[in-house]
């Protein structure tokens, strides 16, 4: 576990994969180019990861064996960083979906990536993206609606003095991007 420090008495303990997973502490990896079949693999493993072996061999024209042998290596090179379920917020009770706009106090710059691992842990986020730009992060929350909305950038954001600005943008569709190409 890595320690998370406080943001005036709010911390939590933050798993060491969940740091890797959010891509804040990541090992200098020598990962050699991605060829052709790599960028199928990727495709498809995006298309749908649950599909067999052997099927995504098949679509990146190559052996069961050198397909699993493949992916492996995606994995542990860190290309791949897992495997996860798409959940509908909707269906889950959480309809409401916004992106948060935040800017940070000047004086709070040094602490962007500890912010940003303290919001990957609040209930309700879904993304966090750290920025270059006007603001300092775009937050992705899901919530049962606005009262749900309000609470959070009450309590985790306005109240908190690092944080110098908000900007809440509802979001009425969202579409997934299909593949990597």
């Amino acid at each position: 576990m890595a320690a998370d420090p406080s943001f005036h008495g709010v911390s939590r303990a933050v798993p060491a994969k969940e740091i890797r997973s959010a891509g804040l502490d990541r090992p200098p990896a020598a990962v050699p180019p991605l060829d052709r079949v790599d960028r199928i693999l990727l495709d498809e493993l995006c298309r749908d990861a649950r599909q067999p072996n052997n099927a995504l061999a098949a679509k990146a024209g190559i052996a069961p064996s050198t397909c699993l042998a493949r992916v492996r290596a995606l994995r542990e090179s860190g290309v791949v960083r897992g495997f996860h379920a798409d959940v509908d917020p909707a269906l889950a009770g959480r309809s409401l979906q916004a992106m948060i706009a935040v800017r940070m106090q000047g004086h709070a710059r040094a602490r962007l990536e500890s912010f940003m691992r303290h919001l990957a842990g609040l209930p309700g986020v879904r993304n966090v993206f750290l920025l270059g730009g006007a603001h300092d992060f775009f937050v992705h929350i899901a919530t049962s609606g606005t009262d749900g909305l309000n609470a959070f950038v009450i309590e985790h954001l306005s109240s908190n003095p690092d944080v110098a600005l908000t900007e809440t943008n509802l979001i009425f569709q969202h579409a997934h991007a299909t593949g990597w190409r």
